[in-house]
């Protein structure tokens, strides 16, 4: 009984407003964008997969992540932050078997109620992957004790599901990386000296407790995803140091090349951005083994704000960002400081970035975006959404469409 009245409530919307997946009221207010539709952007089909109404000891959802476990059936993973903590708590799954029109009430993958021994952990920053040639999808997150401000002293934690995202077991990873780590995005499968491995880019900001701590990118990789080891750093520019932080890899031009495009911000004061405000990249032609000093890239903007940049099976690329100005800042057309709107901007293989173009806008803030490639050129999208005053209020998914 308790499944038909979710799923009632799921559908119904899609019933009432057609195109647009959701009643709310904020978004009815919203610009009317093509056809129509409550917003402007190119992404369509656009479904709440969860609202932090529904969470009583959380006060926001957070940093989505998908995957695509079988046709039509795919799995968001997103954080809900617990009462009193900056950036972490609980970390959660939710199931579509419908391509994105309905989600189903999450499960628990890593819960903060469940004590390991004494030590009690919250979590944070969830990425899935599903191997192409297992039955098997992982969901990798940050496990950090729950004393703690935030998350920023984080070790590795996995699990895994053998039935699409409906149930999960925890498992002890192996890691031989000793520090601290903070993930913001998926892995990307790669071979190094002719071995199959995979990379999970991380950062570090030991530096923010410790005087001689440190702001570094690096690589984790791993041969069977229970045991990881610390690849590679990204070396700083030639000239200068600056906050690189979560970081997509990619595959680019060349066989063999990897590029890695990161976030970034003042490497001494993190309140600060870049001066221009723009992403910087490093390029791997070795799988992955070796990082090229990280440089700018002009055409990418990045205001201290996690963007997605991935790659279509037909060689195109793809950036997703958030325009205007870093977070906390107030400027004329930003009366709520930055993380409103998302852009996106796409390269076709071996030529230059396009233009700016909308993803979505809807007067309302969004930040984090995550996309995998469904079918050629063909992406589903999460992002966690907000009102106009109060970010990560509830988490989005839609789709988009890019044309080779």
């Amino acid at each position: 009984m308790l499944r038909w009245r979710f799923r009632a409530m799921a559908v119904m919307p899609m019933f009432l407003l057609g195109s647009y997946a959701f009643a709310d009221p904020l978004m009815q207010k919203a610009p009317s964008g093509r056809q129509g539709r409550a917003y402007k952007g190119d992404v369509t089909d656009i479904s709440v997969v969860r609202r932090v109404e529904s969470h009583p000891d959380a006060w926001r959802l957070w940093q989505p992540f998908i995957a695509k476990w079988k046709r039509n059936h795919l799995v968001v993973a997103f954080g809900a932050m617990t009462n009193g903590k900056k950036d972490m708590g609980d970390i959660l799954v939710s199931v579509s078997k419908n391509d994105g029109e309905a989600w189903g009430e999450p499960v628990a993958v890593f819960d903060h109620n469940r004590r390991q021994g004494a030590i009690q952990f919250a979590y944070a920053n969830p990425a899935l992957f599903k191997p192409a040639d297992q039955d098997v999808l992982w969901c990798f997150a940050m496990r950090c004790p729950i004393v703690y401000r935030n998350s920023e002293d984080s070790q590795l934690a996995g699990a895994f599901s053998a039935d699409g995202g409906y149930t999960w077991t925890s498992v002890e990873l192996a890691v031989h990386y000793a520090g601290p780590l903070i993930l913001n995005a998926g892995i990307q499968p790669t071979e190094i000296r002719g071995r199959r491995c995979f990379l999970l880019p991380a950062h570090r900001n030991s530096l923010q407790k410790d005087p001689l701590g440190s702001r570094d990118h690096f690589v984790l990789s791993s041969t069977s995803l229970l045991e990881w080891k610390l690849e590679a750093f990204i070396p700083q520019p030639q000239s200068g140091r600056i906050f690189l932080h979560e970081g997509n890899i990619a595959r680019w031009d060349s066989p063999g090349e990897l590029k890695i495009v990161m976030r970034t911000a003042n490497y001494d004061d993190t309140s600060l951005t870049t001066d221009p405000p723009r992403a910087y990249s490093s390029l791997s032609r070795d799988g992955g083994r070796t990082w090229a000093p990280a440089r700018q890239e002009p055409a990418l903007h990045n205001a201290k704000s996690k963007s997605f940049f991935g790659r279509t099976a037909n060689g195109t690329h793809i950036y997703v960002y958030n325009d205007g100005p870093a977070q906390r800042d107030i400027a004329p057309g930003f009366p709520h400081g930055g993380r409103t709107s998302l852009r996106y901007k796409i390269r076709p293989a071996g030529g230059a970035w396009g233009e700016e173009k909308t993803f979505f806008d809807a007067g309302i803030k969004n930040s984090y975006p995550t996309l995998i490639e469904a079918a050629p050129g063909d992406f589903r999208a999460v992002w966690d959404s907000g009102t106009p005053e109060t970010p990560r209020t509830h988490i989005h998914f839609g789709k988009l469409r890019i044309l080779p």
